[in-house]
C-alpha cells in the first residue's frame, strides 16, 4: 500500500476529459476521483471538464492554467486509429500541446491520454482498457498529488 501524499494547503485540480469512448475514459477519472479521495482530498477541490475529443484539450487545459484557479490540471482520452487520420498525429499533437501548456504557464498538466496499438471495439477489449484506465487514473492522481507537494516546497 502506498503512503498518503500530504499537501500543506487545499489543493484544487481540474480533470479534463474527451467525450470520445467516453465509457472508458470515464474509468481513468473514476480511477482518479478514487485515489484523490484516498488521499483526503475532497470531491469538490476537483472540478470536471468535458470536451468532444482529445484534440480539444489543449487549449482547454491552457484557458484553465490561466486562469488562476488551478494547482494542476489532468488531462484524459482515449485516441484510436479512426482510419481517417493517424491517431499518433492526434496523440502527438495533444501530448505536445499539454506539455507546452505547463512550460508556459508554470502549472502542472498530467497526461491519460492514451493511444493503443491495434484497438478494437471488442468486449475483451472494451474490458481491457476499462479495467486499464482505472489504473492509469489512479497513476495520473498519485503523479498530481505527488507533483503538487513538490513544486509547493520549492516555492517554501
Amino acid at each position: 500500500m502506498t503512503t498518503t501524499i500530504q499537501l500543506s494547503a487545499p489543493i484544487r485540480i481540474a480533470f479534463v476529459q474527451a467525450s470520445w469512448h467516453a465509457d472508458i475514459v470515464n474509468q481513468a477519472r473514476d480511477g482518479f476521483l478514487s485515489e484523490v479521495a484516498r488521499h483526503g482530498i475532497p470531491r469538490d477541490a476537483i472540478q470536471i471538464f468535458e470536451l468532444p475529443g482529445a484534440f480539444e484539450i489543449p487549449l482547454h487545459a491552457k484557458k484553465l492554467a490561466q486562469s488562476g484557479q488551478f494547482d494542476a490540471i489532468v488531462a484524459s482520452a482515449l485516441v484510436v486509429d479512426g482510419g481517417i487520420y493517424r491517431h499518433e498525429f492526434v496523440a502527438n499533437a495533444v501530448i505536445q500541446g499539454l506539455m507546452t501548456v505547463q512550460l508556459e504557464t508554470g502549472v502542472p498538466v498530467f497526461s491519460a491520454v492514451l493511444t493503443p496499438h491495434h484497438f478494437h471495439s471488442s468486449d475483451e477489449h472494451q474490458q481491457f482498457f476499462s479495467q486499464h484506465f482505472v489504473h492509469k487514473g489512479a497513476e495520473v492522481a498519485q503523479a498530481c498529488l505527488k507533483t503538487v507537494a513538490s513544486l509547493r516546497q520549492l516555492q517554501a
